[in-house]
């Protein structure tokens, strides 16, 4: 009999306790840019009714800009357009889940105006923004160009 009753208490006294709760793990808080890149050359509205074209880049310049605070990442581009009548276009993306920016360099000409086929030369540096902390890796095209760290 005392068994049973002591079993009983104990039953009426553990289900009273709460329950442990399982504590949520942190994670982390995804990549984002902070201030904007100076981007000259980035899309515009007006691009719509142009057609895309290539471009030929023979030469891709990444580095870090350290006379600012905090310091920011730089990208130059030479390269070729097919025509004088191409227009430069550097579309930089958000950066992704594993903290990826990927950069499409092309070009694009309104297909109403005949052009003669004169390769046109490019130079374009663009100043890129400041970034959440993480490693960044920047790939140009699909083809990795550097990487940099943000603090």
């Amino acid at each position: 009999m005392r068994f049973s009753s002591l079993f009983l208490i104990t039953i009426l006294v553990t289900g009273c306790m709460p329950t442990p709760a399982v504590e949520p793990t942190p994670t982390a808080a995804p990549p984002y840019r902070i201030t904007p890149n100076e981007n000259p050359f980035e899309p515009k509205l007006e691009d719509v009714s142009r057609q895309i074209a290539t471009v030929n880049i023979s030469s891709v310049v990444f580095s870090e800009q350290y006379e600012f605070t905090p310091p920011r990442a730089a990208i130059r581009f030479v390269g070729s357009m097919p025509s004088v009548c191409n227009e430069l276009r550097i579309d930089i993306s958000e950066p992704d889940e594993e903290y990826n920016v990927f950069i499409e360099v092309y070009s694009l000409i309104n297909p109403d105006i005949q052009c003669d086929n004169v390769f046109q030369q490019f130079e374009a540096s663009i100043l890129m923004g400041t970034y959440s902390p993480g490693r960044y890796s920047v790939w140009v095209n699909g083809a990795l160009a550097g990487d940099f760290v943000s603090y």
